[in-house]
């Protein structure tokens, strides 16, 4: 039988004494030297003298628990590593988006290669990545994987460690845990990256418990400091208005699709919209200020100064066609932060009803009504829209100004808006709302952004003061 070892020792019970608790620690190795906490004595040395008896006994050990393969734990399964994540992914499937359902598989493509139980035959790391991502843990397509994958998955299946391997070995937690929260080069991901992948962890040992395989969940005991993060957008990334419809005429030149992009950049940047709701809109969610005749001309003309709104109800996030139900490449959603059904109104200055008539006046409808599409009549490809700002970028912006952040994504002309809000000094509650955040997530994200309020804020103290 593979995986055992007769070869076994062990240790004296080690003692930490810590500010609040004393931890009493079982070693012993079986393979490797191996740690188990005890909140108490007692119950240390009744598993230690447990270990020592079935020593004596020449009792085989399992090279994965380290524990006496005739124990076995009641209640609890084995299942290897590789079928539990895509059991886990199976169950989160029905009820995720689209790109939740890509992190998830991010998540634990990158985790697994902690919980490779023998490199024997091991295909190419690529290989295993490759599959992983793209076909095993994706409900959709793990059944029609091409036959390299299909192998690298078969490999998985039989040579991943069981789930319950992780009950009694802090250290494999923590390897999981590195792996997960590391890029290819071992140097830990983004801090957005790494929390995101940690949450996804540990839904994913929660659910284990929940099966049976394992009796807690691991991550919860295991001292594990997070990166030091900040969700503050990045002051050097925000245009102002100047360089903002300097941008918008660059976008205009860029051929094809410049003057259909035009409005497209012009409502992140005067409306504060995501890509994914820019994406989405359609005729009826925009209402403009009626035109009004001139008395000398009789012609119906727009009055300069008039305000429009647009009422967004549905975002569409670019996902992929492997992730999405449909095969669409972007999945409709219900807008960030709001329930199914809720919407969302924002207002339109003059400048954007301008740019929206004019829009609306050459281009007609898309498919599916969508106001903006691609040159060949289909949807707006994410990556014509990505180039033909990028373009913009330098045609408009010096050459350092195009080296540094400076509206390097068109999401940085969300940032704008809302920093333009804020600074104007609308009320924070009211550009939460236009902007779809809650108050406490909008001032901490753009806390670095607001500029000029000290002395506004020092005035009304001092008038709040009187004469003391």
């Amino acid at each position: 039988m593979k995986d055992i070892t007769y070869d076994v020792r062990v240790y004296k019970t080690e003692v930490y004494k810590g500010q609040k608790a004393t931890t009493y620690y079982v070693r012993w190795k079986a393979g490797k030297v191996r740690r188990k906490p005890f909140r108490n004595a007692a119950q240390a040395d009744t598993f230690r003298g447990e270990l020592q008896s079935a020593a004596r006994k020449g009792e085989a050990f399992s090279l994965l628990t380290g524990e006496p393969v005739s124990w076995q734990r009641a209640g609890v399964l084995e299942m290897s590593w590789y079928d539990f994540a895509c059991k886990f992914v199976d169950m989160k499937w029905k009820g995720a988006a689209a790109k939740y359902r890509q992190d998830i598989a991010r998540a634990l493509t990158a985790a697994t290669p902690a919980m490779y139980a023998t490199a024997r035959s091991k295909p190419d790391d690529r290989a295993l990545r490759s599959g992983m991502h793209r076909w095993g843990f994706n409900t959709r397509q793990r059944d029609h994987a091409p036959e390299e994958a299909a192998a690298a998955l078969r490999w998985l299946a039989t040579n991943t460690k069981p789930v319950s391997a992780l009950t009694d070995d802090a250290g494999l937690v923590r390897d999981l845990l590195d792996a997960a929260t590391s890029l290819l080069n071992g140097k830990r991901a983004a801090a957005s990256t790494v929390r995101k992948h940690r949450m996804l962890l540990s839904n994913a040992l929660d659910y284990a418990v929940e099966l049976k395989l394992l009796p807690e969940n691991p991550l919860k005991t295991l001292k594990w400091k997070p990166p030091v993060s900040t969700y503050a957008v990045d002051r050097r990334s925000v245009v102002n208005h100047t360089q903002a419809r300097a941008l918008l005429a660059a976008v205009e030149g860029q051929k094809p699709s410049g003057k259909r992009l035009v409005a497209f950049f012009g409502l992140m940047y005067y409306a504060a919209l995501r890509p994914e709701e820019v994406i989405n809109l359609r005729k009826d969610n925009v209402t403009l200020p009626p035109l009004i005749r001139n008395p000398d001309t009789g012609e119906l003309e727009a009055p300069a100064d008039s305000w429009g709104e647009l009422h967004l109800v549905k975002a569409a996030p670019y996902a992929g066609r492997d992730w999405t139900d449909t095969g669409d490449a972007r999945e409709e959603r219900a807008l960030k932060h709001r329930a199914e059904g809720q919407s969302r109104t924002v207002p339109l200055p003059p400048p954007l009803v301008r740019i929206l008539r004019a829009h609306l006046a050459e281009f007609s409808d898309g498919p599916g009504g969508r106001l903006f599409y691609g040159v060949q009549g289909g949807e707006l490809p994410f990556i014509t829209y990505r180039r033909a700002w990028k373009a913009a970028r330098k045609t408009a912006l010096t050459e350092k100004e195009f080296a540094s952040p400076l509206a390097a994504r068109p999401y940085d002309l969300r940032h704008a808006c809302v920093s333009t809000w804020l600074n104007a000094g609308v009320d924070a509650a009211q550009v939460a709302e236009w902007a779809g955040h809650s108050v406490e997530v909008l001032l901490r994200i753009y806390v670095q952004c607001i500029e000029g309020r000290d002395e506004v804020n020092k005035r009304r103290i001092s008038d709040a003061l009187g004469d003391e």
